[in-house]
């Protein structure tokens, strides 16, 4: 466990102003582990307690951490600045109720480009998934889970995500996210031979991509997306078992929840199993091992 200091911003102008006075002390992306807003719209931003550690934290190694308070708390998953200055955030569905949500993520995004960063990855927690895009500050917000759309990443072709209560990945192009949005132009680019996909891996690695399915998980070679996308290894595999992340050159970030309709429910922090360049055989067979309590 990472020892970790809690900010709280009253507004989001305050948040943009905190991280940079954070990043003066040595705050850089992969720093931050954590950021909730409580039902009040205000915002909690975990990081490190030393900050001299950042630079040798993995994004694989944020997944695995408990979030530093309790209570009612509505959490991002991620926060990515597109082509076009457009915005994706996703998380907990109910950080719409907070009313602060876009302009946390907004700022957190001119924070972000002030670092030449454009993806953040947070801490795994149980809730409801939900993904959110915005053209600029003066455009309303699309929801895409309306239309059933979750767990988006973003690829080298555009964004991708699973559709809930569907076996397949779908696929939007940076074109016509730029002319239609985000509701209209999704495709289909693969069918999982496990049942639904319950899980999309929060970032593309060597273009790789885990689907946790109804039945296993499935790791993707994208690299000829949208026209050929292929299954690297299939793992069948029991227990609502769920690929986050991964390490570059290391483990797997894997947590674990209870199966249902719109995804699995109830995860856990994830935990960081397998060596370096084992497989997803290696850790399927791994987690087959595991007492069935873990």
């Amino acid at each position: 466990m990472i020892p970790a200091r809690v900010y709280r911003f009253h507004n989001p102008a305050a948040v943009f102003l905190g991280l940079e006075d954070l990043r003066k002390r040595g705050l850089t992306p992969r720093g931050i582990l954590f950021i909730a807003l409580d039902p009040r719209g205000e915002t909690h931003i975990a990081v490190p307690d030393d900050l001299d550690a950042v630079t040798q934290m993995k994004v694989g190694a944020k997944l695995t951490l408990k979030p530093p308070w309790e209570g009612r708390y509505f959490h991002f998953d991620s926060i990515h600045r597109l082509p076009g200055n457009t915005l994706l955030w996703t998380g907990d569905r109910r950080l719409a109720d907070a009313g602060s949500a876009q302009e946390v993520a907004m700022s957190v995004s001119e924070w972000l480009w002030g670092s030449s960063a454009k993806s953040l990855f947070l801490g795994c927690t149980p809730h409801q998934p939900g993904a959110w895009w915005c053209p600029d500050d003066r455009s309303a917000v699309t929801a895409l889970h309306l239309r059933g759309f979750v767990d988006a990443t973003v690829s080298h072709v555009g964004l991708m995500a699973r559709r809930i209560d569907e076996p397949y990945l779908y696929y939007l192009s940076w074109k016509n996210l730029a002319q239609r949005g985000a509701l209209d132009a999704w495709e289909p680019i693969y069918e999982s031979p496990l049942g639904n996909v319950l899980l999309v891996e929060r970032r593309v690695l060597g273009y790789r991509l885990a689907l946790s399915c109804e039945r296993g998980i499935v790791e993707l070679d994208i690299s000829g997306a949208p026209e050929d996308v292929v299954a690297h290894e299939v793992a069948e595999l029991a227990g609502g078992y769920g690929i986050v992340g991964r390490i570059d050159g290391g483990g797997f970030a894997v947590t674990r929840g209870r199966v249902c309709k719109w995804g699995l429910e109830d995860v856990r922090p994830a935990e960081l199993i397998g060596a370096p360049n084992e497989t997803l055989g290696d850790l399927a067979a791994a987690l087959a091992r595991a007492p069935a309590d873990t």
